[in-house]
């Protein structure tokens, strides 16, 4: 049996949140909010998976740091839907992406330390 990768599962399971949420961000026109958010925050599950089978240590480090990228982009887009007084927030979303984070952060330093 094999053990759960605890990151891989993460962030599916926050890309599927996003996907949600996106759908009540469309539902109330928030069209261009929506489809960034989106973007970013399915593409974090997308480069942490294609990360499990990298060809190199460094070609792992530097799709995890790709997660990255998109990880602060999609804290981007949910504060402005937090600060932004006629869009919808939901606070779940953002201590999920702070997890993510700091778990994906913690990749990098153990990977780098190897």
């Amino acid at each position: 049996m094999e053990k759960e990768n605890i990151i891989v599962s993460k962030t599916i399971d926050f890309a599927l949140e996003i996907i949600s949420f996106c759908e009540i961000l469309e539902k109330n026109r928030k069209f261009v909010i929506a489809n960034q958010l989106l973007k970013s925050g399915t593409s974090i599950g997308a480069n942490v998976h294609e990360a499990q089978n990298a060809e190199s240590r460094a070609d792992f480090i530097h799709k995890i740091k790709i997660a990255v990228k998109e990880i602060e982009e999609t804290k981007y887009w949910l504060i402005l839907c937090e600060k932004a007084p006629t869009y919808p927030f939901e606070p779940l979303l953002k201590s999920k992406i702070n997890e993510i984070g700091l778990i994906v952060y913690k990749i990098i330093s153990s990977s780098k330390a190897r």
